[in-house]
This record gives C-alpha cells, structure tokens and sequence, in this order.
C-alpha cells in the first residue's frame, strides 16, 4: 500500500468559504461591538435555542469556563462522582471550584459512567454527579436521574461531544440541572473556540450570564466573584454560519461512519463503539477497540496507522485516573476501574470529518485489514 502524501488527521475543523464570513466582519467593524453580548452574540443565542430545542443558553468563550461556571452557579463542593474517562478539563474544573472527583467506572458498551456503580460511590459528602456523553452517546439519563433524585444530588452534564444529540423526549441537553457543551475547532459545531451552558430557567441564566462577566449586575454593582467568560462577536459569527450548514455536516459525517461500519465489519479484533441507541447521533468520533483477537496491540496499529500518514487519536489515553495529579485519590485505582482501564489501553478514534472521503475511508479499513 503507498504511504498517503498528506496526513489524514483524526479531525478537520469545518471551515465556511470566507466569503461568506466578510458580510459578518463587516457588521461587526460597522457597529464597533467586538464582544460583551453584541448583537451576533445574541442571535447566536437565539439560533441555538431553537435549533437545539432548549429553553435558555448561554455562551461562553471556552467549554472549560463554561464547565467551571457551571458548578459554581450550582455551588458544587464536597465529593462529586464522575467518569475517568473523559478529557482531564473535566475533573479539572471541579478542583477549580475546590471539589473532590470521585472517579467511577464506565459501561462496556457506551463507555459512560456506569449508573449501577454510582450508589456505591455516594457518602455524606456527595452533592452531585458530573457525567459525560462520551463521543456524542448518551448516558442512562433516566438512571443517573433517578439516583440523584433518590440522595439529594445536583447532575452537571458535560456535554462537549454531544451538539445536537437527541434521546427518547427531545434534546439530551435538556437533562440534568445543567449541559454544558463546547464548540472549541475539533467539535462537530464549532466557533474557533467557544461553549455553552445550557439551563431550564429565566432566573438561573441571568445568574450564569452574571458570573460569566465577571460578577456584574449593573455597571456598579457586584454580586458574585465572577470570571470573564464571555464569547467574542467573531467567534458567534462563526457560529451562525455554522448553523447554516450543520444538518448536511451532521448528514455528510454520518455518510463516513457508516461506511467505516460496513468496511470493518468483518475484521476480527476490531470492535466498533455503538450508542445506546439515540434517535438522532451527531457522529462526532469514530472510536473503535483493538481487542485481543486483532493480532496487533493498540498501539502497534496507532503506529502503523501512523506510518500511512493517518494520524488517528488513543481518546481517551491516559485515563483522567492515571495522571499523576489524580492517581493517588483512592477511587483511582485500577481495581475500581477495570472497564475504563482495559477500554483506554484498546481504544482508537479514527479520523471522521464531513470533507473525509470515502476512498480514504477503504484506504484506512484496507491498513486496518492488513
């Protein structure tokens, strides 16, 4: 097989034609506003609302400072019981608030945090529970529900990979106290960096919007000890245009996952990541696992695939646990995370993006194949 002259990476940024990027710069220059919730930014907001099928969003800068702000608009402290598999901005942003993560396993089938080992984990101390939606699939919502109703407990979801996702009563968004998504380049919908919270009511945006901005309720008067949050006017720009064309995105990326289902299909040793059965999935990755009967290791297939010029991803490798930050908290050990320490050690994200070709799809199946 001839070695590819330019790299397939694991993504692609969606990126409009420029031209039709001026017309925006050009209201933004005329009106003068470059942030601090023009006029674009709250249209952004609009436009997502609708689309999204949520009540109240607000925009952020970044997914981690909207993560942050979100459980300090919840006062979250004590324990909080969460994924070690995920990106470390997760657990990141509960130290930020002075929490301590208390580390669960996942589902060998969705790669969520397992709600049948949460009660388990819960003391006096839990107040909450931050889950993730792994590559866009959802959790046991109803599940994680039911336990936090039963104890008492705030649910953060973060939500990073999940724009868009839908489950059995509308949008995955919708549930939990908060979502708090991401828009940074990598994701499906994108702002050149940026993310939201999203929430249920009038009252509680109003405070996130207060935190988000420093603190302010009126020009003269702070309330709460904020940050700077705030999403730029460039960056909701890009995100209208974004809007324009993200149903054919989400269409063209689910072209390119199920042709990499068909072509693997029948590999043995490779295992492909399915949902939890989602009526509408935003194909945000192409996660698969290299397990025991594919005759390379994990990472002798990451290198191969690498010497073809495909750079694929180990997400998530190291686990969140493994870093020596957090491997001396007792939930971190291997023996309280079988499942996501044998998933990290055989996971790899192949590339998906809505311009990957599907002859790039056959050129990655037939490396894979051998």
């Amino acid at each position: 097989m001839i070695k590819k002259e330019k790299p397939i990476f694991v993504t692609q940024p969606n990126l409009p034609p420029i031209d039709e990027l001026t017309p925006y710069l050009r209201k933004i220059w005329d009106n003068k506003i470059l942030t601090n919730g023009g006029p674009l930014h709250q249209e952004l907001e609009s436009e997502l609302c609708k689309y999204l099928g949520v009540e109240h969003i607000s925009l952020f800068n970044n997914g981690t400072i909207a993560l942050i702000t979100a459980l300090q608009a919840l006062k979250i402290s004590g324990q909080v019981i969460t994924t070690p598999y995920s990106f470390v901005a997760t657990s990141h942003a509960l130290k930020w608030v002075g929490a301590e993560p208390i580390f669960v396993d996942i589902d060998p089938n969705t790669l969520n945090i397992d709600p049948n080992k949460i009660e388990a984990a819960i003391t006096p101390e839990t107040t909450a529970i931050l889950a993730v939606h792994c590559y866009g699939h959802m959790c046991d919502v109803d599940k994680i529900e039911k336990i936090a109703n039963s104890y008492g407990l705030k649910v953060i979801y973060d939500a990073a990979h999940a724009f868009g996702v839908n489950c059995h009563c509308g949008s995955i968004l919708n549930h939990g106290d908060l979502s708090v998504l991401s828009f940074h380049a990598t994701k499906v919908f994108n702002t050149f960096e940026g993310g939201a919270i999203v929430c249920k009511d009038l009252k509680t945006k109003k405070h996130i919007d207060n935190l988000k901005n420093f603190g302010y309720l009126t020009d003269a008067e702070v309330v709460t000890f904020g940050i700077n949050g705030k999403m730029s006017e460039v960056s909701a720009a890009m995100g209208l245009l974004q809007l324009r064309s993200i149903d054919q995105l989400l269409e063209s990326r689910g072209k390119v996952d199920q042709h990499y289902r068909t072509k693997l299909s029948n590999i043995k040793g490779i295992k492909c990541v399915d949902g939890a059965g989602e009526s509408k999935f935003n194909y945000a990755y192409f996660p698969i696992l290299v397990t025991e009967d594919y005759p390379l290791t994990r990472d002798e297939l990451f290198d191969k695939l690498k010497s073809y010029n495909v750079i694929a991803r180990r997400y998530f490798w190291p686990l969140i646990s493994d870093f020596m930050i957090y491997r001396n908290y007792p939930s971190a050990t291997k023996e309280n995370l079988p499942v996501a320490n044998k998933t990290s050690n055989q996971i790899i994200c192949l590339p998906i993006y809505p311009d990957l070709s599907l002859d790039n799809v056959d050129y990655i199946a037939d490396i894979i194949r051998g």
